[in-house]
C-alpha cells in the first residue's frame, strides 16, 4: 500500500513523497517518525491504513529508536505478549 507522506511530519522529504508500506523498511520509517513527531490524529490515521500487525511488529523492530515516553506507552498498550506468569498483576 503506497501512501503521500506529510510534508509537516517528513520536513526532511520531497513535498509529494510516497512510501510503500508494504516494504518493511518503509513502514518501520513511517510508524516511528508518526510515533514520534505526530499528533492524535496523525496516529489515528497511521492505525486505519495499517493493520494491527503490521503496526505491532514494526515497532518491535524500531522500538529501540523510540523515545522512552513514546515506548513505554505502548509497550503498556500491548501488554505483554509472553504468556502470562501467575506473578502477572497487570490488568489487561
Amino acid at each position: 500500500m503506497k501512501t503521500t507522506v506529510e510534508k509537516r511530519l517528513f520536513w526532511f522529504l520531497k513535498e509529494g513523497t510516497e512510501f510503500d508500506l508494504a516494504d518493511e523498511s518503509y513502514l518501520d520509517i513511517y510508524v516511528q517518525q508518526v510515533l514520534t513527531r505526530g499528533n492524535s490524529s496523525d496516529i489515528r490515521a497511521l492505525l486505519r491504513i495499517v493493520s494491527p500487525i503490521d503496526f505491532k511488529n514494526s515497532f518491535y523492530r524500531i522500538q529501540n529508536f523510540l523515545p522512552h515516553e513514546v515506548k513505554s506507552f505502548w509497550e503498556e498498550g500491548f501488554g505483554d505478549t509472553h504468556e502470562s506468569s501467575e506473578q502477572d498483576t497487570h490488568p489487561f
